[in-house]
């Protein structure tokens, strides 16, 4: 035992001291390695000195002329026509990423050249998607059994079901209404199916109003039968009762009804104008992501690292070359 614990001082006394001498190393390496850098800027301040000044006219200059914009179109698609738009979106990004202009040109979007990028996301609604049909709500539990619900709602197959969807049109510099959105728009609502379908779809709706528009005026005669009869009338001032028929209720019941049912019927037939229908435009949203207008500040450091690899590639190359010709 008596052997045993000075062996195990001096093993750590050993240890305590390896450590201390890599921190010591470490430290050294890292004063060596900040002095170089020191020394290698001080040695070349006026090639850094212009390209940082290089980089930041350059990055003006871009941050001016090449800011990129965003503008939303929220659009509802009508007659089942959701999976319709999805690809006429896919089909337009793809020949955008192409630069296919002969396609950009013929589909009425001439002023191409500022397109950058077109993409669509679902507007989600979840609440609206649950209450407007049950075997939504079972199917939206059943798959969020198996997933994170966020991802869920936002996922394609669910978000098709939504009814409305937002068209994000990326541009370079602003644009107008007239130079994209309202070329793309005809683009979208031109489809020889789907207008075949949107008019037997109007013919339907006008059909139903005049229908229910019919039994108004047939329970309009009704009442007016009915307070017309005096022997079954009996007026009090303001009020009145029918006092043999008591079904007159459910007839004013289901006028009302008629009425809203109509209601529902004219703004069915309103927003079915279009086969895609426009709801709203908001243009020239300026693009705040990483990148845009932040040019003169990326660029000089750009610059800078490149200057800074190309020098250590040099030096490594030269240090190599002397070794193998030591050799």
């Amino acid at each position: 035992m008596s052997t045993n614990v000075p062996q195990n001082q001096d093993q750590q006394e050993i240890d305590l001291f390896v450590i201390f001498k890599k921190a010591a190393d470490f430290f050294q390496w890292i004063n060596r390695v900040l002095f170089l850098s020191i020394r290698f800027f001080v040695k070349n301040a006026i090639v850094v000195f212009l390209l940082i000044l290089l980089g930041f006219g350059v990055g003006l200059y871009l941050d001016k002329t090449k800011q990129q914009y965003d503008h939303h179109i929220i659009v509802a698609p009508n007659f089942k026509s959701t999976d319709y738009l999805y690809a006429k979106i896919d089909l337009l990004a793809s020949k955008i990423a192409e630069r296919d202009t002969a396609f950009l040109n013929s589909v009425g979007l001439h002023k191409y050249s500022s397109l950058r990028s077109i993409r669509i996301e679902p507007v989600v609604d979840i609440y609206k998607l649950i209450s407007s049909n049950d075997q939504n709500f079972e199917l939206l539990a059943l798959l969020a059994q198996n997933g994170d619900l966020k991802t869920v709602v936002k996922e394609t197959t669910t978000s098709k079901n939504y009814n409305f969807h937002t068209i994000i049109v990326s541009t370079e510099g602003t644009t107008t209404q007239n130079d994209i959105i309202d070329p793309l728009l005809r683009y979208l609502n031109t489809n020889r199916y789907y207008a075949d379908v949107q008019k037997i779809a109007v013919a339907n709706i006008q059909q139903k109003i005049k229908v229910k528009e019919d039994i108004i005026l047939q329970i309009d005669e009704i009442i007016k039968s009915y307070t017309t009869n005096k022997e079954s009338v009996i007026k009090n001032d303001k009020m009145m009762y029918y006092s043999e028929n008591n079904q007159l209720d459910n007839i004013i019941k289901t006028k009302d009804t008629l009425f809203s049912t109509m209601a529902a019927l004219k703004m069915e037939l309103f927003n079915s104008k279009k086969i895609i229908n426009d709801n709203s435009v908001v243009l020239n949203i300026k693009n705040n992501k990483f990148s845009n207008g932040k040019l003169k500040f990326i660029l000089p450091f750009v610059l800078l690292a490149f200057f800074v690899l190309t020098q250590l590639f040099i030096s490594f190359y030269k240090n190599q070359s002397a070794k193998h010709a030591a050799q």
